[in-house]
């Protein structure tokens, strides 16, 4: 999930299989106070060549080289848990996430609003910045991290999809785990468009929205699960991919993300991904969005 570019079967005894082998891996070295081996192999030299399926579910399974276990204990600064919002998700079975439903605190727009990020060229700017606070719509997106391969998938989606969002009046925000120069590469390389993509290297944004983080969630979430049927489109969406948007805190790296839609500071869709690549139909984000803009 973490997305090293490709392994040889002669460099990654693990190779192909990594998929099936990677819950023993892990687990294993949880037993070690020392590190947490979640790959056995170098990465290879940066290449533009499109993954093959074999190369594209080792990536996808495999992690880091060998990360300290320290090193994936977060430093992040958490909120109490009578501030945080809380989050519930209404399944709607064959209708989607349409429904989804929020119980988060009325003034959690507010509290959003007063968090800062970067711009993609580096900029500091506030969530209150981004739109109109008063009526506007905005679909705000989180995405993992940069060096996320389900992310630059993900992004690929949201770019394919921004012409719908504008016409239906609708500010795209996507906001991803990293250093401003971390996002330039995605945007660069997908290529994704830098006007409304934002970096979030302290998660804050995450924190304030109490989305998922952990071990767990990144790895041996069953929500991860449906990302063996977007081969293409993950395929198509890495052929330019890159380690090197990986954030330098590697604790970053097992942070989940998640799908809202406000009214000026208003909530009115919300949904967490339960596990890496457990994003929501945009096809129904849009939909929502569209209801908003009428009613």
């Amino acid at each position: 999930f973490l997305g090293p570019d490709s392994y040889s079967s002669s460099s990654c005894p693990f190779g192909s299989i990594a998929r099936f082998l990677l819950p023993t891996m892990a687990m294993i070295s949880l037993r070690s106070s020392s590190s947490l081996q979640l790959i056995c192999s170098p990465v290879s030299p940066i290449s533009s060549k499109p993954f093959s399926q074999t190369q594209l579910l080792s990536t996808f399974s495999s992690s880091i080289v060998s990360v300290p276990f320290a090193g994936l204990k977060s430093n992040r600064t958490y909120v109490s848990p009578t501030i945080i919002p809380r989050l519930a998700v209404a399944r709607g079975g064959s209708s989607g996430d349409t429904d989804a439903v929020t119980d988060y605190r009325g003034d959690i727009g507010e509290i959003l609003g007063d968090v800062s990020i970067f711009t993609a060229s580096g900029q500091r700017v506030q969530f209150s910045d981004l739109w109109d606070q008063n009526d506007g719509i905005a679909a705000v997106v989180l995405l993992r991290h940069f060096g996320c391969v389900c992310c630059w998938e993900l992004a690929t989606a949201l770019k394919e999809a921004k012409p719908r969002f504008e016409a239906a009046g609708v500010k795209l925000v996507a906001v991803g785990v990293g250093t401003p120069d971390k996002a330039r590469i995605l945007a660069t390389r997908l290529p994704f468009p830098m006007d409304c993509l934002y970096a979030d290297p302290e998660r804050k944004a995450y924190d304030v929205l109490g989305l998922y983080y952990g071990l767990g969630r990144t790895f041996f979430n069953p929500a991860s699960a449906k990302v063996f049927s977007r081969f293409d489109e993950l395929r198509a969406a890495t052929k330019n991919y890159t380690i090197e948007a990986t954030p330098e805190d590697r604790s970053s790296v097992l942070q989940q993300g998640g799908t809202f839609v406000f009214r000026g500071k208003k909530l009115l869709y919300g949904r967490k991904d339960e596990g890496t690549g457990d994003h929501p139909s945009l096809d129904d984000v849009i939909n929502v969005c569209c209801k908003t803009a009428v009613a």
